[in-house]
């Protein structure tokens, strides 16, 4: 039935054809859509990266965090052998999980016992100086460490200004801290 006001035009009216020709060029452009990646992006996964294995389980500690009511989660862990004698270590990053807000962090080395029991060996970082981790990585007998954290009670707790790195070795003995952080205000784009 045609509008009074609009005579009869052709493409008023959809017919088979239409909906044949619609539909192959929104397929034609769904599968251009998805050929196209952004560069560097790989359409297999790569060769999984090793890992250290056989640390000690992080989720089987006891940290010496005080969370109140709430229950400790581990956000980051790394394996590593940290002093060269062939037994892996842990390394794990935990804090209070309160569901909301950003709770500082502990850094905490793991080290298993002969019993099988697995303890704090060090504390790296201590929840008590108000950092967060935000990524964690160890190779080659080094651990690494990426700090964020606040220069002042007035800056919102949701948007750490200070960033920095700090990275840990086996040298004469002892772990040392290669670097302390966070050292400088942090960037934001």
């Amino acid at each position: 039935m045609q509008s009074p006001a609009v005579p009869g035009l052709p493409h008023t009216r959809a017919r088979a054809l239409h909906w044949l020709t619609t539909a192959a060029a929104l397929a034609a452009v769904a599968g251009a859509a998805a050929m196209v990646q952004p560069e560097g992006a790989t359409a297999r996964p790569g060769p999984p990266v090793p890992q250290a294995t056989g640390g000690p389980d992080p989720e089987a500690v006891d940290y010496p965090l005080e969370c109140g009511p709430h229950p400790t989660a581990v956000t980051h862990s790394a394996q590593v052998d940290l002093d060269g004698d062939g037994r892996t270590e842990t390394v794990a990053a935990v804090r209070c999980d309160a569901g909301g807000g950003t709770p500082p962090h502990g850094l905490y080395l793991l080290t298993g016992r002969a019993d099988g029991a697995v303890v704090v060996a060090e504390t790296l970082v201590d929840p008590g100086e108000g950092m967060i981790v935000s990524e964690l990585a160890a190779a080659d007998g080094t651990l690494r460490a990426v700090l964020l954290a606040y220069s002042s009670p007035d800056v919102p707790r949701s948007d750490p200004d200070l960033h920095g790195e700090a990275t840990w070795n086996w040298r004469d003995g002892r772990l040392v801290v290669d670097q302390a952080a966070p050292p400088a205000p942090a960037f934001h784009t």
